[in-house]
């Protein structure tokens, strides 16, 4: 993880779809912090440092992740860092932070050049097979997790038309 985990689930997906809160004010953001954020990540590609790259944005961490493992059914298997609500980990949408993949063999490198910019950075976990494990648990497969993502719109509409009885109409 690049960036800075903030405190924050100012207007998340997760606060709206599953707290109930539709009002909040926006999530944190630094034009400064995101700009030098932007800087490196440009430099890592540059250096050939990094296998992948995905910026944190609707719904979180979480859904980052999974979106990111999507094309080939990779999972991921993550620890939350401390002194963050999980919760805001997980799904926060606050700004200035990118998810990215190191081979092994590049991350010294990584390491050094991540040192050198002065960008917070963490290690998240690693790469799986398939399974999807968060602080230990396991939330099932990246498979079951992308039906989801692909699926949700059409389960609701099928719902919603079903019980109007208009689905026997279609």
């Amino acid at each position: 993880l690049i960036g800075t985990p903030q405190n924050d689930l100012a207007s998340s997906q997760y606060l709206s779809k599953v707290c109930g809160v539709e009002f909040s004010p926006a999530p944190h953001f630094d034009l400064e912090e995101e700009y030098k954020l932007q800087q490196t990540i440009a430099k890592l590609i540059e250096e050939k440092c990094i296998r992948s790259a995905h910026d944190i944005s609707e719904g979180g961490l979480f859904v980052t992740l999974a979106e990111s493992g999507f094309t080939n059914l990779l999972g991921f298997d993550a620890k939350s860092a401390d002194g963050i609500r999980k919760d805001a980990f997980w799904f926060g949408e606050a700004q200035s932070r990118v998810a990215v993949s190191v081979s092994r063999e590049h991350a010294e490198k990584f390491r050094k050049l991540m040192q050198a910019s002065g960008i917070a950075f963490s290690l998240l976990g690693h790469v799986t097979d398939g399974d999807v494990k968060v602080d230990g648990a396991n939330w099932g497969s990246i498979e079951q997790w992308k039906d989801k993502y692909d699926n949700a719109i059409g389960k609701m509409l099928a719902k919603e038309l079903e019980s109007e009885g208009a689905l026997g109409m279609i």
